[in-house]
């Protein structure tokens, strides 16, 4: 009986003891790990074209002219754009460089239809021209914008006819990259002028001048004018903003003469030391800025109010003038009849004149 009371015994202790084994490999032996399974999702992308500035081009692309300029045979092409009609005529704007010196001007349409234009005025300081058509020519007559709304990184596009005929109508899209720039420019005569233009990165290439530049919005906000052109420099083009043409408009339309203020003095930049010895102008001090009168006519109202030879300008109106091409483009800003302040300089002592101005180049 004692022998079979411990085998039972016997039997249950192992069993206690086996389940205290099983207890403590459960949950003090790590189990063996498994491996991780990674699941990448890949979602499909679609882009699609949401910029597009085809309705934009619309607006304003039938609106647009290729220039052709003729002497005894074709000597240049440019671009040009309808701004207006009458009962009659369609009117185009352009450069001045672009039909300067032509005998013969015709302009041909997005349609391949070409007729001689008239060419009714011209400035050669604004590099503006207009011209006439017989109204049947016009396909389309472009909306002008307002320039100054523009910001530095708005969409703009032009249309024009780059290089040669054979890539007429081409549209090429950049942005607003600078406003209120001023680049001096070289006129026929070899004199320079500063202007103050539109910058873009849009492509610009010779035969783009006259042409729109467009906003989003399909209105013209300046004309092609000119291009910096330097090995070391690409994408900067350069437009008129369309409120300096808008400005003569009616004066050009009329062939009249884009009168500017004449202060009847000669001209050297106060830094100049080479110009200034040849003139035998001897300064008590050296000039960082500022220009130097050379010469004076006797009968101008400068001289009447008191300016003489070696007087050195500092001030139009409170602006600093910087050189004998600021000048120019400071005074231009002003009209026959107005009264400007002049502050200058001479024998160490600054004073100030008023001058009405009231004669014309």
């Amino acid at each position: 009986m004692k022998n079979k009371l411990g085998y039972v015994l016997a039997i249950v202790i192992s069993l206690f003891v086996g389940m205290c084994s099983t207890i403590l490999l459960v949950y003090y032996i790590p189990a063996k790990e498994q491996p991780v399974v990674v699941k990448t999702v890949y979602e499909q992308s679609v882009i699609s074209e949401t910029d597009t500035i085809a309705p934009a081009v619309e607006m304003v692309y039938d609106g647009v002219v290729t220039v052709s300029n003729y002497t005894r045979a074709l000597s240049g092409i440019g671009t040009g754009f309808v701004y207006k009609t009458d009962d009659n005529y369609g009117y185009i704007l352009t450069n001045n460089h672009v039909v300067k010196g032509a005998k013969t001007i015709k302009v041909t349409n997005t349609q391949n239809s070409t007729v001689e234009a008239t060419l009714l005025g011209s400035d050669e300081y604004a590099d503006l021209a207009v011209l006439r058509v017989d109204k049947s020519f016009v396909l389309k007559v472009t909306t002008l914008g307002n320039s100054t709304d523009l910001r530095i990184g708005d969409t703009v596009f032009t249309v024009g006819t780059p290089v040669s005929s054979s890539y007429a109508n081409s549209v090429t899209k950049g942005i607003v990259s600078g406003v209120n720039r001023t680049v001096t420019v070289t006129l026929n005569d070899n004199t320079e002028f500063m202007m103050e233009v539109l910058q873009t990165n849009a492509a610009i290439n010779p035969g783009n001048s006259g042409g729109p530049l467009v906003n989003m919005k399909g209105e013209v906000v300046g004309i092609n004018s000119l291009k910096l052109v330097d090995d070391q420099i690409e994408g900067m083009g350069f437009a008129i903003p369309i409120e300096m043409a808008t400005s003569v408009l009616d004066r050009l339309e009329n062939g009249q003469k884009i009168e500017r203020p004449l202060l009847g003095v000669n001209l050297i930049d106060a830094n100049n030391n080479y110009a200034l010895y040849r003139y035998q102008i001897y300064l008590s001090k050296s000039y960082e800025y500022g220009v130097v009168v050379a010469g004076i006519d006797k009968q101008s109202a400068a001289y009447k109010a008191g300016l003489q030879t070696n007087d050195v300008i500092l001030k139009i109106n409170d602006i600093a003038i910087q050189n004998t091409v600021h000048f120019k483009y400071v005074l231009y800003k002003y009209s026959l009849g107005d009264t400007i302040s002049i502050t200058y300089e001479r024998d160490g002592n600054v004073k100030t004149i008023n001058v009405t101005l009231n004669d014309s180049i």
